[in-house]
């Protein structure tokens, strides 16, 4: 089984979502914690143009579950709350995997595609309430720089 999920939409929801469908159908929405848990494919996209593109909000959302409006500064239920590698790996193996392409792409390994961004702050080791204003310093793509930050 594979889940394709919309971590951004965990901390935009997360500030109306209870008044409409409830507190109890909430505490199993954006399920993170427990499909990993329960061994099951996790997946992570956008949404994008309803979300923001951005996989560094994402991550951000997916590891510290913070709505929008300040609301839940803890998380909204926090018990669903992933680690920042498991974020990663859902925005880049998972996927690849997912499109039987894992053996092209989705780690930084060698004979595999070169594309990957270098980021402005190490997300492995930020404080994860910091990762909303982490950038892209540089793209890298088929192993050419086509971005790169002034």
């Amino acid at each position: 089984m594979i889940a394709s999920a919309q971590p951004y939409h965990a901390i935009d929801d997360g500030r109306w979502a209870e008044s409409r469908i409830g507190h109890e159908r909430c505490k199993t929405s954006y399920a993170f914690r427990t499909f990993l848990d329960s061994h099951v494919k996790l997946c992570f996209g956008s949404d994008w143009t309803v979300a923001p593109l951005s996989p560094l909000l994402g991550i951000y959302a997916a590891v510290t579950r913070r709505t929008l409006d300040g609301a839940h500064p803890g998380g909204w239920f926090p018990e669903q709350k992933i680690t920042v590698p498991e974020a990663i790996e859902a925005y880049t193996i998972n996927n690849a995997y997912a499109a039987f392409e894992e053996a092209e792409k989705g780690s930084i390994t060698p004979g595999k595609l070169a594309d990957f961004v270098v980021l402005s702050d190490d997300i492995l080791t930020i404080d994860p309430v910091k990762i909303e204003n982490v950038t892209v310093d540089m793209t890298i793509l088929g192993g050419n720089i086509i971005y790169q930050r002034k």
